[in-house]
């Protein structure tokens, strides 16, 4: 049995270099995930400003910035884009959680 010298392991919950999030693939252990309704969508950013694992996908090469999905690896399923969506075009929200079928 081979173990793994502590010597080099980091110390649980040290971040050793900064913007290091986008290697780290956390998505795989969700029971939720959103779906987009893009219809329903106006592009209020709402999920991208509070999605705390930056894992709304966003296009802001025109002349307004627009959500064009998600990325799932980095989705944890906590739902707070979905919470945060405002159900303003045809009065429903372009964000809803339902569960993931993996």
């Amino acid at each position: 049995m081979s173990l793994i010298p502590t010597s080099s392991l980091n110390e649980g919950g040290i971040i050793t270099e900064a913007g290091n999030a986008a290697a780290f693939k956390t998505g795989d252990w969700r029971s939720n995930v959103p779906q987009w309704v893009p219809e329903n969508c106006i592009h209020c950013m709402f999920c991208w400003i509070y999605c705390p694992d930056s894992a709304v996908a966003i296009d802001n090469t025109g002349e307004k910035t627009v959500m064009t999905g998600f990325v799932f690896e980095h989705c944890k399923g906590c739902g707070i884009c979905a919470q945060h969506c405002p159900p303003a075009a045809k009065g429903k929200a372009a964000i809803v959680m339902v569960r993931d079928e993996k």
